[in-house]
């Protein structure tokens, strides 16, 4: 569990590595001595300087950001834990190998998380488990579509910009025989820190070296993995005034709103999805900045440009993080139900 201000201050030559590897890790044998080639290093400063980094929660894992409803299925869902108990309706959630991302912030809705699993039948008996146990009424809120999603931070500004080019590139099928559930399943917890790191993953997935590092490159190509490469953890590096905008927009013009927006430099998330029974909000958008008053001079001007004044909104700020880590849509542990909570 985390709260805003656990910055790291991380040097010059830290934050060259960081914001050059978030999307563009190298798929070749000996990556960090393709790394070390770029940035003027030995390899193995690099990967001393990725173990320290990783060890003070800068870097949450090397690894793959699947695209979503293309790796398994998943949801946005949130409730509203009773004052004095969200420390531990937060412990339960967190403690579902399904949820990745788990926040609490500053609204009614007070605790928000991802949960993702293999298909729709098994998030749908992972969100009724957490039904039962914290006691609480679950909202999901679906991905209906993505106009930017985790392509990385440029983590120079006050407020941070995803980078790596447009998140809706035309997405391809890939052959069910580079379907590679296992490689999948292995990439869940990312990438060690040595010096063929490719060759422990193929390992785990059962897989030839080379082999892998291809259905990489074909998975890439074909859309199903968004970026490859420095999973960071922003408020670590200083990102504590981070901010969950959501309109309720008419349908008819979501899309329209959400391109715009999704171009803009400052937000870093941006997506429409599916409305709840008491949450009538339908875009959502992010940005992580480093102060609320750079946030909100920010959202100003993106309001007044994009004329959202028109539409009913929300910021939802984050107040602590109970966890942040790769999304697992493929996971052998059973699910029990329990009974509710007392």
């Amino acid at each position: 569990m985390a709260a805003p201000g656990l910055f790291v201050p991380v040097d010059a030559a830290d934050l060259l590595l960081l914001n050059g590897f978030q999307h563009s890790f190298p798929l070749v044998i000996r990556p960090f001595e393709e790394i070390a080639w770029r940035l003027g290093r030995e390899p193995e400063q690099v990967m001393a300087a990725c173990r320290r980094l990783k060890s003070e929660g800068v870097i949450s894992r090397i690894g793959a950001v699947f695209a979503p409803r293309r790796a398994g299925a998943s949801t946005l869902a949130a409730l509203a834990a009773p004052a004095g108990r969200i420390d531990r309706i937060a412990s339960i959630v967190s403690d579902s190998a399904h949820i990745n991302h788990n926040y609490e912030r500053s609204d009614r809705l007070n605790l928000w998380f991802v949960a993702t699993a293999r298909d729709q039948e098994e998030l749908d008996a992972v969100l009724a488990d957490l039904a039962v146990r914290t006691g609480c009424e679950i909202l999901r809120m679906p991905l209906v579509r993505e106009y930017r999603i985790d392509l990385g931070f440029d983590l120079t500004g006050n407020c941070a910009t995803a980078t790596g080019g447009s998140s809706r590139r035309p997405l391809s099928s890939i052959p069910q025989s580079e379907s590679a559930p296992d490689l999948q399943r292995a990439l869940q917890d990312g990438m060690e820190i040595e010096a063929r790191p490719y060759q422990r993953l193929a390992q785990r997935a059962g897989l030839e070296e080379a082999c892998t590092l291809r259905l990489l490159g074909n998975w890439l190509a074909a859309g199903f993995v968004r970026r490859f490469g420095f999973i960071v953890r922003h408020q670590e590096l200083g990102f504590n005034a981070n901010a969950m905008c959501v309109w309720n927009v008419p349908d008819a013009v979501v899309d329209t709103l959400g391109e715009r927006l999704g171009a803009e430099p400052g937000i870093t998330l941006c997506y429409s999805r599916g409305r709840a029974a008491s949450w009538p909000f339908n875009l959502y958008a992010m940005i992580h900045g480093r102060a609320r008053t750079a946030v909100e001079m920010r959202l100003a001007e993106l309001t007044r440009r994009h004329g959202l004044s028109r539409f009913d909104s929300k910021i939802l700020y984050s107040v602590r993080r109970f966890k942040q880590s790769g999304a697992r849509y493929l996971n052998d542990a059973p699910l029990k139900i329990d009974a509710c909570l007392a």
